[in-house]
């Protein structure tokens, strides 16, 4: 899955060239740069490659995610529909904002339930937050049509599935606005960064200006910068762009062999009846970073989870059920608004509600499921080895 795992002289050669020059810094120092812009260009290319108008990188996921919100507009008192699900920065951006992060239930796709999402829409909602998990995406044509209905915004949470697509698009060019983050771990790294793309120019235009202290971005001077906004600083250094822009030239690698080793460790799993596999509203569209697999329930998948971790092989292997990232059952600091500073009497009530609120229909999806995380490194003969191992573990549990 993760780029970082087919480093090469392409991502040397690109950091060089900033090392070189000494320009660490996006803006400015146009004499000293040697004709590398690499910021610049990597947004270029994600142009693209990705099939935008406009994208603006960023220090990391986070940071998109919270920019992406505030350039359309989310702030105080909103409410913002996110999956239980996801990656805590989700309800932190959601919060740094100051709006409401609304949890509903996921369902078999592993995204966003439409009919959860449904339910949840007051006269304050604002926006629908899909977030594409393990490489796959949500119902975005039931979804879109829920915003068009109610009048809202609709932000592509991406940072899991580079590279997939839906009905030939691709994820995160969807919605109004949409992100990815380019960590170390994820199918295309910067080491460090993120990126909010959009089809929109106001958004872009707020994108660009609110992650460097509000500049406007229009003059060759930087000191002589206007500053329309208040802003804040969420820059991505030349250095991380650089690996960014060795690396969005090799996604179509990763993906070939991504698609290959999932298909290969699929077949194997395929052949133990108990188990069934992840929906997908478009299957084609699949990023293959993970292959998500389901156990007839949840007491069994607990013990099949057990079996592995016994025989030496869980590791690749994700339970989030339990996990203390991932999943909302074991999100006490949400659930007991633990912050450093104070927020509003009203959103810290709706905050703690997540405590309290039923979200069984996530449990029984989450405490069945099982993800393996897909290797760019795997050899056939490993991928062979690593599924008989599964089998063995699994079937001894049924």
């Amino acid at each position: 899955m993760p780029g970082f795992e087919l480093w090469s002289d392409v991502e040397r050669k690109h950091l060089n060239d900033v090392v070189q020059n000494g320009v660490l810094m996006r803006y400015g120092f146009d004499g000293n740069r040697n004709g590398h812009w690499k910021a610049k260009e990597l947004e270029a290319a994600i142009n693209d490659y990705y099939g935008c108008k406009y994208s603006q990188l960023v220090s990391n996921g986070t940071a998109a995610v919270t920019l992406a919100l505030l350039a359309l507009g989310v702030g105080y008192g909103d409410e913002v529909i996110i999956p239980t699900f996801t990656f805590v920065a989700s309800f932190e951006a959601v919060i740094s904002v100051g709006a409401v992060p609304v949890l509903v239930d996921v369902d078999d796709t592993l995204t966003l339930s439409p009919a959860a999402v449904k339910a949840a829409i007051t006269s304050k909602t604002k926006c629908i937050m899909p977030v594409h998990m393990c490489g796959s995406m949500a119902d975005l044509d039931a979804l879109q049509a829920i915003c068009t209905e109610h009048n809202l915004v609709l932000v592509e949470d991406a940072c899991q599935a580079i590279g997939g697509t839906y009905h030939g698009k691709k994820l995160g060019t969807i919605g109004d606005a949409g992100t990815f983050s380019f960590d170390y771990v994820k199918t295309m790294t910067c080491g460090e960064g993120g990126v909010v793309m959009t089809n929109r120019e106001d958004v872009y235009i707020s994108c660009d200006g609110y992650s460097d202290h509000g500049h406007d971005h229009k003059g060759v001077d930087r000191g002589a910068d206007l500053h329309p906004i208040i802003g804040y600083n969420y820059r991505i250094s030349e250095l991380h762009a650089a690996v960014g822009l060795a690396q969005i030239g090799r996604v179509n690698e990763f993906l070939a062999i991504q698609r290959k080793n999932q298909a290969a460790l699929k077949a194997i799993l395929s052949t133990v009846p108990q188990i069934s596999f992840r929906r997908m509203p478009d299957e084609a569209g699949d990023s293959c970073s993970f292959l998500s697999w389901f156990l007839p329930n949840g007491e069994i998948a607990n013990a099949v989870v057990e079996e592995l971790k016994a025989q030496g092989i869980l590791a690749g292997n994700f339970y989030w059920y339990n996990n203390n990232w991932h999943y909302i059952r074991k999100w006490d600091h949400l659930k007991n608004a633990k912050t450093l500073s104070s927020l509003s009497p009203e959103l810290k009530e709706k905050v703690i509600h997540h405590a309290t609120k039923d979200f069984s229909v996530s449990d029984t999806v989450m405490s069945r499921c099982i993800s393996t995380a897909i290797s760019l490194l795997w050899t056939e003969e490993q991928i062979i080895e690593k599924g008989e191992k599964m089998l063995a573990a699994i079937t001894k549990v049924l």
